[in-house]
């Protein structure tokens, strides 16, 4: 049977990190950043206090902090409105 994903959140981050002997404030001077960055990334998002936290973790930035890093799709557009955005005629143009 496959192991379910694990939830993160914040807390489940933080005892993760102290299981591994890390602190926020550790990381941050590890990864050369301003410690206060580090414990405001619950509140304000920061993309490199949050790869950073993920590198030392070794999970993905993106199951970490889900809400922040939806998944992307590959089409932008449908192609109703593809064709408007590349200025090109569409059917019900050309009538």
């Amino acid at each position: 049977m496959p192991d379910k994903p694990r939830t993160w959140d914040q807390f489940a981050i933080k005892a993760e990190l102290h299981r591994r002997g890390m602190t926020l404030t550790k990381l941050a001077e590890i990864s050369k950043l301003n410690p206060g960055t580090f414990r405001a990334v619950w509140a304000r998002p920061n993309r490199k206090v949050e790869r950073a936290i993920a590198r030392f973790l070794e999970v993905p930035v993106e199951q970490l902090f889900p809400g922040r890093y939806p998944k992307r799709s590959n089409t932008i557009l449908s192609r109703e409105y593809a064709a408007e955005s590349t200025g090109e005629k569409t059917t019900k143009d050309a009538a």
